[in-house]
């Protein structure tokens, strides 16, 4: 299994940068990093608690986001153009490099 690297740019601008097995979402890389990201439904597309907000040079790279995505998205907080869900982006060779920032709050209706 190939090895990725992704950064995570923590609310206090503090950058992060992880190593992401391929396949695994970027939430689960917050997750086994010890990154805050809450992820309340555990990946389910169930809340918004794994908003983050994708580097400009890598938005377009991402698959484009379903329906159910965008629905979640409208319940967040801080939504910007680049704004996805960390448990929809899964690491691939073409995202070794990714950034994304944490936003400053989440907002978790379940």
């Amino acid at each position: 299994m190939s090895v990725y690297k992704v950064t995570f740019i923590h609310p206090d601008g503090r950058e992060q940068m992880c190593e992401a097995p391929e396949g695994l979402s970027v939430l689960e890389v917050a997750h086994r990093n010890m990154i805050d990201i809450e992820g309340a439904c555990e990946g389910s597309m169930a809340c918004s608690t794994c908003h983050v907000i994708v580097g400009t040079d890598w938005f377009d790279k991402l698959d484009e986001a379903e329906e159910e995505e965008e629905d979640m998205l409208d319940l967040t907080f801080g939504l910007k153009r680049t704004s996805r869900l960390g448990c929809q982006i899964r690491m691939s060779a073409d995202l070794d490099g990714l950034v994304v920032q944490l936003p400053k709050e989440h907002r978790n209706i379940m």
